[in-house]
């Protein structure tokens, strides 16, 4: 390589007393960035926008270049020259943060853009650098060392669509190539000299590794800058190794082979809904915790690497390793069955949706359910006709729906772009789908004993007295669309719709549209746990009543169509492998649905709109729904997502055992769609719930999600008790109302009448008994 301006080893040598200066502002600097990541991750997991973010990332970048000035006034020659690097490179994770301001559901729309901001960036370093043209050439120990450091993540990895992957490779690749012209621009010393000091090589390694991390620090969706934070530092040492092996006219390939290989294999392999701050601490083994075993694979793999860059010198024995490698990692990928690209998907809702109001006053219940069903299925049937053939044309695969009419479109951004501007089409939202993981779910566990009393929170409902008079909810179907259910549990096998004189029958009675899983299970336990308060045993409100279950969350992430996939289900049930617009038997529907989860835009997709086309189906046909407030409080206005914020659903709040409003508990009014409705409806027990957990076990819970089953079984109770009531969801709403017990605190009200209590606290004693006299 051809020496730069820099001045000999000889002349700037560093002092003792100067390196350790330098080594501990590195130190310090690296160290408060690391506690920044701990606070950008908090930032997140309790609720604040993407704007925060941004500061937390740009204060970070403003210590990261107050320690290169300092390292710059403290040096000279090549070593001025790293910390020159490091302020060329600050801006580019500067300008990358903000495509955080997107919602993290756009993962493709954020790395298109993030592409062309490398891009972008690329062409001016080149220019202020006079990055000379560069010359091809194959390079063995590049491609030995890139494909042993994928291996990790071909072992647990699966790749999105050829264009998520093909962004990936990209934004990796543009990436190498501005830390190959800054290295062009100022070379290492150790590049240019056949024998450095080893205070200069230490020196020199750690810049290029505190480089990497710099040009990693905003790169990809969501949380996947934190895996780098992991693989960066020994990356460093093994872009000085490979330098040292090069001429000039090969650095800028070279560097974007290995920005490639170092940081495009990740952001393609890696599922970035899997890295939102909700999952990051959900039980092992979920996709953070993988990606972050792999970085650290990664990590161990390059200083292996390093070795035998410094020590192989052959280009043959590195050729015939790479192919080896190559063989090996497709190997590890088609084994494990995730070598099948995963398409992007959209929710495309469109503008015409079935008017039902007339089908509401049809007197015979099952009649109604019917004619709802007829009526939501023949529209969407004609109204799909055109733009199925068109897809059908094209060969884009689809899902079509009816409770909403809209279709699940699998296909990238360009085909997104196409069908926003169609005419019949009203919105087109993004589909989070989780890949697949390489290992099973763990299956979480309780530890608390089984209750040996009745639970605080079914007498502060006034339960017990309901149940004196012998109305315990039976005849009522209850459908619960979660994380699953555990079938077997003692509290929910008996109860379950799907239990006959001939043995258990899952047909009708339970579906998983994420894994086709033939019986009911549930890996996380919340599904469990909000279904055993409706109807448990020994810990439900109306342990009578019967459920059939669907799989929304199968791990904690769920996107429109999963939803809708459930209330299709739990409307109109359908054998396995039936068609719901053909098989679907709204006679077998639940009378209740209970839903304790909400499809936020930020991470789920879901607009204010997207799903309230179903709850007014539902309601017209006579289908009680709750919905849970959600756990975004105290803040006004944090009743934010789908389906709580509808009018059509009865959302319900959380207050602990003194009966005050539980600080978590989301409020109105909704502004979410302009509306300024006031919300929640009712609020009912919501903290230290105990409750049936998997694998026969009870745990306790705090949420929104555990008060919205207390109403979901008061329902039960009153429709058993009067079943002339069953299907007359606004009858049944007034009375929950008409009894709540005043709320007795001054907080009710704070954000405006009705805005943190609705009615007050549920009473479910004093509805059984109005509806009694109906």
């Amino acid at each position: 390589m051809k020496p730069s301006d820099n001045l000999t080893t000889e002349q700037h040598q560093p002092s003792w007393a100067t390196g350790c200066l330098l080594i501990a502002v590195v130190t310090l600097g690296l160290g408060i960035n690391g506690f920044l990541r701990l606070v950008e991750i908090g930032v997140g997991l309790f609720g604040a926008d993407s704007g925060g973010r941004i500061i937390i990332v740009w204060i970070s970048l403003a210590i990261g270049a107050a320690m290169a000035g300092i390292w710059f006034g403290l040096t000279g020659g090549t070593l001025r020259d790293t910390a020159l690097r490091w302020l060329a490179g600050l801006p580019l994770p500067a300008i990358l943060v903000l495509t955080s301001l997107l919602p993290s559901a756009e993962s493709q729309l954020q790395m298109v853009i993030q592409a062309v901001i490398c891009l972008c960036y690329a062409l001016i370093i080149i220019r202020l650098t006079r990055c000379s043209p560069w010359q091809w050439r194959w390079l063995p120990a590049v491609f030995s060392s890139g494909l042993l450091m994928s291996l990790p993540w071909l072992a647990i990895g699966t790749p999105g669509s050829w264009l998520d992957t093909g962004l990936a490779l990209l934004t990796g690749g543009l990436v190498g190539w501005v830390g190959g012209c800054l290295l062009v621009w100022r070379p290492p010393q150790s590049w240019q000299q056949p024998s450095v000091s080893v205070t200069i090589r230490l020196i020199e390694g750690g810049g290029l590794s505190v480089l990497l991390l710099i040009l990693s620090r905003a790169l990809g969706v969501n949380n996947t800058a934190l895996l780098f934070l992991f693989s960066a530092p020994v990356g460093g040492w093994l872009l000085l190794t490979l330098g040292r092996h090069i001429s000039v006219a090969t650095l800028v390939p070279m560097t974007i082979l290995f920005g490639m290989f170092f940081f495009g294999v990740p952001l393609a392999l890696t599922d970035s809904d899997t890295l939102i701050t909700l999952l990051l601490f959900s039980s092992f083994p979920e996709g953070f915790h993988l990606a972050v075993l792999a970085a650290i694979g990664q990590a161990f793999l390059a200083l292996i690497a390093i070795l035998l860059v410094q020590f192989v010198r052959n280009p043959r024995i590195h050729a015939v390793g790479a192919g080896v490698i190559a063989v090996f990692g497709l190997a590890l990928i088609i084994g494990g069955g995730r070598a099948t690209p995963q398409g992007d998907r959209w929710f495309v809702v469109l503008r015409d949706q079935a008017v039902l109001r007339d089908l509401a006053t049809i007197p015979d219940y099952d009649q109604r359910r019917m004619a709802v069903y007829q009526r939501l299925t023949n529209h969407a049937l004609t109204t799909q006709a055109d733009l199925r053939a068109t897809l059908n044309r094209i060969g884009v695969r689809y899902t079509p729906y009816y409770l909403v009419n809209a279709l699940e479109v699998e296909a990238d951004l360009p085909v997104r772009l196409w069908l926003q501007q169609l005419p019949e089409v009203v919105e087109v939202m993004p589909v989070p789908h989780l890949r697949p993981l390489p290992v099973g779910l763990l299956t979480s566990v309780g530890n608390e004993p089984p209750p040996d009393e009745t639970p605080w929170n079914l007498i502060a409902i006034g339960a017990p007295e309901v149940w004196a008079r012998g109305i315990r909810g039976a005849g009522i179907i209850i459908g619960q669309a979660d994380s699953g259910v555990d079938g077997a549990h003692p509290e929910l096998r008996d109860s379950y719709a799907g239990q006959t004189p001939n043995g258990v029958d899952h047909t009708y009675h339970w579906l998983d549209p994420w894994t086709n899983a033939p019986a009911p299970y549930d890996a996380s336990g919340h599904g469990t746990h909000t279904l055993a308060t409706i109807l448990g045993n020994r810990v439900g409100v109306a342990p009578e009543a019967t459920w059939i279950g669907c799989v929304n969350l199968a791990r904690n992430l769920g996107n429109a169509p999963r939803y809708l996939d459930c209330m299709q289900f739990l409307f109109a049930p359908y054998p396995p492998a039936g068609d719901p617009f053909r098989d679907g038997d709204p006679t077998r529907g639940a009378h209740i649905l209970n839903n304790s989860w909400g499809c936020p835009a930020d991470f789920e997709g879901c607009t204010p709109k997207s799903l309230q086309p179903a709850v007014q189906a539902l309601r017209a046909a006579g289908v009680f729904v709750v919905a849970s407030a959600g756990n975004d409080g105290p803040t006004c206005s944090s009743l934010n997502a789908p389906l709580a914020i509808y009018d059509d659903v009865m959302t319900v709040g959380a207050v602990n055992s003194a009966g005050q409003l539980a600080p978590f508990s989301s409020v109105g009014p909704v502004t979410s769609d302009g509306s300024l409705r006031p919300k929640p409806d009712l609020v009912a027990p919501g903290t230290n719930i105990l409750s049936a957990f998997p694998d026969q076990s009870y745990a306790y819970a705090d949420g929104t999600s555990m008060a919205g089953p207390h109403v979901a079984g008061a329902v039960a109770l009153i429709w058993s008790a009067n079943p002339a009531l069953i299907g007359d969801v606004e009858t049944t709403e007034q009375i929950l109302r008409e009894t709540a017990k005043p709320y007795p605190y001054s907080d009710g009200d704070r954000c405006g009448v009705g805005n943190g209590v609705g009615a007050g606290l549920l009473d479910v004693a004093a509805a059984v008994q109005r509806a009694l006299t109906r």
